[in-house]
């Protein structure tokens, strides 16, 4: 039986490990080629978790060839709009072309409202907002040039409600969804659609950082924490079912849908 993406091309940033790596895996079973890209190094105002490193990368690679699909994989920051085109350019030119985008890269750091330094809200921001628009900005014209295709900026829970001790994060992930709508407005002339998918509790490096530090940041305030509760009996879940939900904005089994915000979060944001 063919694989829902035989014979497409996907890049997605944060692929070296979480649901970075996750999503490489799962497009690839349904035959999708990767044109991977990851930072590969600690970024220096995040200090909540360790940052992923090319080792990480090495791994995702082996998983996509193991299913014997062809993967690029290229370090890039994806503030640097500039590499960020370069190794998309390469990787298109390599694998013969583009079908979808997943922009996933994204850091998270926990503080209270008043905690953050100036460079630990920027670095949220730039990361998480402006890496988005960029991966948009270095994928979008190949797409258009070949007539269509689809993408998924990954946002968050908390980019569809607040999430107390979360402020950078929370903002950038608003951003994100927003973005993607107007993204997904002007780019419809194009046939590129443009959805947003919202993470609740993932088993991810990042995360398990971010809820490690959050009963101590809320100390004195912890009846918010009830922010983050859902209706799911687990306390987090697989990054796999993330990437399900990635595979069918990707496929044509999702031709009509656009500017959709996904929530895949055990009803997290449902109250």
């Amino acid at each position: 039986m063919a694989g829902r993406m035989d014979g497409k091309v996907v890049v997605i940033t944060g692929a070296a490990r979480g649901q970075g790596r996750a999503h490489a895996v799962r497009l690839a079973e349904e035959g999708a080629d990767i044109i991977a890209v990851d930072i590969c190094e600690p970024i220096p105002s995040v200090t909540q978790y360790d940052g992923a490193t090319p080792e990480d990368l090495r791994e995702t690679v082996r998983l996509v060839e193991a299913l014997d699909r062809r993967i690029v994989a290229e370090r890039a920051d994806v503030r640097d709009l500039a590499r960020l085109t370069e190794v998309v350019r390469e990787g298109v030119a390599e694998l013969g072309r583009l079908d979808g985008v997943v922009a996933n890269a994204g850091i998270d750091i926990v503080r209270p409202w008043d905690g953050f330094t100036e460079q630990e809200f920027r670095d949220v921001i730039d990361v998480n907002l402006f890496g988005t628009r960029n991966t948009v900005l270095a994928t979008a014209p190949v797409l258009v040039e070949a007539g269509g295709g689809s993408m998924v900026l990954v946002s968050s829970s908390l980019g569809l409600k607040g999430g107390p001790f979360n402020l950078a994060y929370t903002a950038s992930k608003f951003a994100v969804t927003g973005m993607a709508k107007t993204f997904a407005a002007e780019l419809g002339k194009h046939r590129i659609r443009v959805n947003t998918v919202h993470p609740g509790p993932v088993n991810t490096h990042m995360a398990r950082g971010a809820r490690a530090h959050l009963s101590g940041v809320a100390a004195g305030n912890e009846a918010l924490l009830a922010t983050y509760a859902n209706f799911h009996p687990d306390a987090e879940m697989d990054p796999t079912m993330i990437s399900h939900a990635v595979v069918y904005l990707l496929s044509d089994e999702s031709t009509w849908t656009t500017a959709l915000a996904l929530a895949i979060d055990g009803g997290n944001t449902a109250f």
